[in-house]
């Protein structure tokens, strides 16, 4: 049974206001920071329970207030889950295997885990349900790109950081048995066995060394140093290996664009070997991984994306079309300020190449000829989205950017 125009207007409107976050959308900005007000003010309520100095006098206050978060929470992942559908990336003809995936999705199951111990501790009297009430810090991460980041760096070094893990194991259970053996006759109730002798050989390689199990026979001390001087090293492995993966993020952002790449480019394929070199020069090349956002409906409109690899989605209100390499989009944002009429989602490993509007309209001031060119590619762009089923301007919109490209053609000239 299809749903009436209000109700799938709602849907939408719900879905942006949770999922998308334009900046031109103020309900959706005012809602991101007090989801992310709420989820701080959780955690530390959490943490000041534990002080009888606060807590005491006040406990129908902070009853109060988890009960407040915890309505908020889970009308907000009710929300999540009935809007689950409309993204781009899940299966849209079976909105019951989106709502699926989203709960088995990672933020699915922080947000389930977020609010389903209080509805547990209702049936069952377990203290350390308490502590996933932390859980509610790792909403956070929806929020955060930084967040986000990380834990695409953990991931990626997963196995790099697995295998320094296994190394420290090691060397834990190593150090650990050597100084049981030099130290259990001279200690044997310090060093009563090899587990006994983990917990000193954790705290010794971490280098904190609690001073409550020390050697005290010359080879356990010299066999105590030598594990210092290894904990100083091994300890040290895994902030590299993740100093590292934030390196290799960041680099993954950008690639080398020169005259021969763009060459290749349709668009700009018509372009002699000096333009290219000039237009080269102003592009910025961005890397997007599957089912990134590369520009969202509401935002600026400051410039063109070119695809040279990979598949984006471009999505208005209900229509979809796939642009591939060669295909460029936002090219409107060239010769005006206003902002997307649409969203542009990655469906697999894309290699972009944006143009920015001030960039571009540096570029035409000092080449009129390079403006030209590529104001008249824009405009046969136009000509053809008119005469095809899949442009997502209508008649108006399409009628709007071929006047501001002839006005810009004048002005070259």
């Amino acid at each position: 049974m299809k749903r009436p125009p209000e109700a799938r207007k709602f849907r939408r409107r719900l879905f942006e206001i949770l999922e998308i976050s334009a900046i031109d959308d103020t309900v959706s900005t005012v809602f991101d920071y007090f989801i992310v007000g709420m989820i701080v003010l959780n955690v530390a309520a959490v943490v000041l329970e534990t002080s009888p100095q606060v807590y005491t006098g006040n406990e129908a206050l902070f009853r109060a207030f988890d009960l407040f978060t915890i309505a908020v929470f889970t009308i907000e992942y009710a929300a999540r889950v009935w809007v689950s559908d409309m993204h781009l990336h899940y299966p849209r003809n079976k909105p019951w295997r989106a709502r699926l995936r989203y709960i088995l999705s990672p933020y699915g199951l922080i947000d389930l885990i977020a609010i389903l111990p209080f509805y547990l501790g209702l049936y069952l009297d377990l203290r350390l349900l308490r502590v996933f009430r932390l859980v509610r810090l790792f909403k956070l991460f929806r929020y955060s790109p930084a967040m986000s980041t990380l834990g695409r760096v953990f991931y990626a070094e997963r196995r790099a950081l697995l295998a320094a893990g296994v190394i420290m194991i090691g060397l834990m259970i190593f150090s650990a048995t050597i100084m049981f053996h030099l130290e259990h006759e001279a200690q044997p109730e310090v060093f009563a066995s090899i587990p006994h002798a983990m917990w000193w050989s954790i705290v010794t390689l971490a280098t904190v060394g609690y001073g409550d199990m020390v050697p005290i026979t010359t080879l356990g001390r010299v066999f105590g140093g030598f594990v210092v001087v290894s904990g100083l090293g091994m300890f040290a492995l895994p902030v590299g290996i993740i100093a590292s993966g934030f390196a290799s993020e960041i680099r993954q952002r950008d690639f080398i664009v020169n005259k021969d790449v763009l060459g290749q480019v349709p668009v700009f394929a018509p372009l002699g070997p000096l333009p290219l070199s000039r237009v080269a020069a102003l592009l910025k090349a961005r890397i997007y991984a599957p089912k990134d956002v590369i520009a969202r409906r509401g935002d600026d409109a400051d410039g063109m994306y070119i695809i040279l690899s990979g598949e984006v989605q471009i999505a208005a209100d209900h229509q979809r079309i796939n642009l591939g390499s060669g295909d460029f989009f936002g090219e409107l944002g060239l010769l005006s300020d206003r902002r997307r009429s649409f969203t542009a989602t990655a469906r697999s490993r894309c290699q972009l190449m944006m143009l920015q509007r001030a960039d571009f309209l540096h570029l035409i001031s000092e080449s009129p000829d390079i403006g030209r060119m590529i104001l008249q590619i824009a405009s046969d762009r136009l000509g053809s989205m008119g005469a095809d089923g899949e442009s997502l301007l209508d008649e108006r919109e399409i009628a709007r950017a071929r006047s501001a490209i002839e006005r810009a053609m004048q002005q070259l000239g």
